[in-house]
C-alpha cells in the first residue's frame, strides 16, 4: 500500500486556515457543550463563565463512527503533525509547509494516513469512559518525523547541511474500525483491507480502555488569584493586577519575564519576540564583533564590540515559514537595545502563540538565515552546536497601517490578513 503525506501548500494560506480540526467540547466546570480549535489553549465556558487553560503537550482526539454501526470498534492511533519543515544546502535555506498523519501503529491492514477526514469532522477528546478497544501506540512520534524527514530527504539536492521541522502542532486522532472478513472504516463503513488470514485476531495487538484525559488548570494568577488575560490561541497568559506573565509547564503555570519596548504615536500593535542567550561551539561567534564578521555585515568593527554580548531573536508568534526566518534574522542582526520597560504596554498586545521550545530549536536556522558567504560557512552547520542559557519574552512595537503592521527601525513588515490566516499554521 503507498504511503501518503499530505502537504499544505505554501501559496495557499486559505488552505491552511481551513484545515484547523474543530473538536467537540463539554465544559469542564458545568459541562456545556462548547466547540474548540485544534489551536486553543484559553477556553472560556459562555455559560458559567470559568475560564479554563488546557495544559497538555499532546492532544489526544477520537473521530466519530457512523451510527448504523452496530459491531465492537477497534480504534487505531494516527500521530498528526502541522508545522514548517526547513532544510539549509548549498543553495540557500528550503521551507514549507506541512500537514501529515501517520500510523502510530504499524500495520498493512490498516491505511497509512487519515486523509483528509479529520478536517471534514468534529473530533471529540479521548476519554476512560469511550467504548471500544483503543491500540496502544508502538511508534513514537520521534520515529515518525524521521519517516517523514526520510521522504523529503529523497527530493531535495544534496548536501543537506541541517534541516528542522519548526512551530509543530503535534496530536494523536484514533479513527473508529470493525472487522469482519476484513478490515472497514467505521467512518465511511466501507472495506479499506483485502480479506484477512483466518488467524488475524484484533485482541492479540496491545490495547485496551484509554487511561489519558485531558488536564485543565484554572485560568487565575498563581501569584494574587487574579483573572489571567489572553485569546483563545495564547499560550502565554497575562495578569494585568501583579504585572506578571505565565506559560506553561509540565503540571503547572509557571512565571515567564518580560519587558517591552517604549513607542509613541498612536495605533501600534505591540508583537511578542523570544530574546535568547546561547553558547555556540563549532564556530566563532562570542560577540557583536563576531557577528559582523559571520553576517559579513558592512561595518567597520570596533574594538569595543568585543565586550558587547549578543542575543538570537525569534518570533514568539506563528508566521510563514519566510517571515520566520525573515523577522529572527533582522532582530538578531539588528540586536535591539534601549530602555525597556517591565510592565504591560497600554496598547494592543499580540498574543503569544509559538512555544519557546520551538524558538530555541530554531537558532540554528536563524544563525544559517544571516551567515555569509553561505558555500564557505554552510558546511560548518554540522559541527556547529548551540546551547541556550537564558531567554525574556520582549514585546516590539509595530504602526498598524491600513493593511499591514510596519517596524521600520528594524525593516519589517507583515500583511496583516497573512498574520492572522498563520495563527492557524
Amino acid at each position: 500500500m503507498a504511503k501518503k503525506i499530505f502537504l499544505v501548500p505554501l501559496s495557499a494560506l486559505s488552505a491552511v486556515k481551513s484545515s484547523r480540526l474543530l473538536i467537540e467540547f463539554q465544559c469542564p466546570q458545568c459541562g456545556a457543550p462548547a466547540t474548540l480549535e485544534e489551536t486553543d489553549h484559553l477556553f472560556s465556558c459562555e455559560f458559567c463563565k470559568v475560564n479554563s487553560y488546557l495544559l497538555s503537550s499532546v492532544y489526544r482526539y477520537v473521530l466519530p463512527h457512523s451510527a448504523k454501526i452496530d459491531k465492537e470498534l477497534l480504534f487505531l492511533p494516527y500521530w498528526r503533525f502541522k508545522g514548517m519543515f526547513f532544510s539549509c544546502v548549498s543553495n540557500g535555506i528550503n521551507h514549507r509547509i506541512v500537514d501529515v498523519s501517520y500510523q502510530a501503529v504499524q500495520s498493512e491492514y490498516f491505511p497509512i494516513s487519515l486523509g483528509l477526514r479529520s478536517q471534514t469532522q468534529k473530533l471529540r477528546f479521548l476519554t476512560p469512559d469511550m467504548e471500544g478497544y483503543f491500540l496502544d501506540t508502538s511508534l513514537p512520534h520521534q520515529k515518525m518525523m524521521q519517516i517523514v524527514e526520510e521522504r523529503y530527504d529523497a527530493s531535495l539536492p544534496k548536501p543537506i547541511y541541517h534541516w528542522d521541522f519548526i512551530g509543530e502542532t503535534l496530536s494523536q486522532i484514533y479513527s473508529p474500525f470493525y472487522v469482519d472478513d476484513k478490515v472497514y472504516d467505521a467512518v465511511l463503513n466501507r472495506p479499506v483491507s483485502p480479506s484477512l488470514p483466518g488467524d488475524f485476531q484484533t485482541k492479540t495487538l496491545p490495547g485496551g480502555h484509554p487511561q489519558w484525559r485531558l488536564r485543565f488548570v484554572p485560568a487565575l494568577c498563581p501569584n494574587c488569584g487574579w483573572d489571567l488575560k489572553g485569546q483563545r490561541d495564547s499560550l502565554a497568559l497575562n495578569c494585568n493586577n501583579c504585572n506578571s506573565v505565565w506559560y506553561p509547564g509540565k503540571e503547572k503555570l509557571k512565571k515567564l519575564n518580560f519587558a517591552y519596548l517604549p513607542e509613541e504615536g498612536d495605533n501600534i500593535t505591540y508583537l511578542p519576540f523570544y530574546r535568547i542567550g546561547a553558547d555556540v561551539s563549532g564556530l566563532e561567534l562570542n560577540c557583536y564583533a563576531d557577528l559582523v564578521k559571520v553576517a559579513n555585515l558592512p561595518k567597520v568593527v570596533q574594538k569595543d564590540w568585543e565586550d558587547r554580548p549578543i542575543h538570537f531573536w525569534s518570533p514568539a508568534f506563528k508566521v510563514r515559514p519566510d517571515d520566520f526566518l525573515r523577522f529572527a534574522r533582522n532582530l538578531t542582526l539588528s540586536q535591539p537595545d534601549g530602555k525597556w520597560e517591565h510592565e504591560f504596554p497600554k496598547a494592543q498586545i499580540y498574543p503569544v502563540t509559538m512555544p519557546l521550545t520551538e524558538a530555541i530549536e530554531s537558532l540554528k536556522l536563524s544563525l544559517a538565515s544571516f551567515m555569509k558567504p553561505q558555500r564557505i560557512l554552510f558546511p560548518k552547520l554540522q559541527e556547529t552546536e548551540i546551547k541556550p542559557k537564558n531567554f525574556l519574552l520582549l514585546f516590539i512595537p509595530f504602526h498598524e497601517r491600513a493593511h499591514e503592521l510596519t517596524q521600520p527601525a528594524f525593516q519589517l513588515n507583515i500583511n496583516k490578513n497573512l498574520l492572522r490566516y498563520a495563527r492557524h499554521l
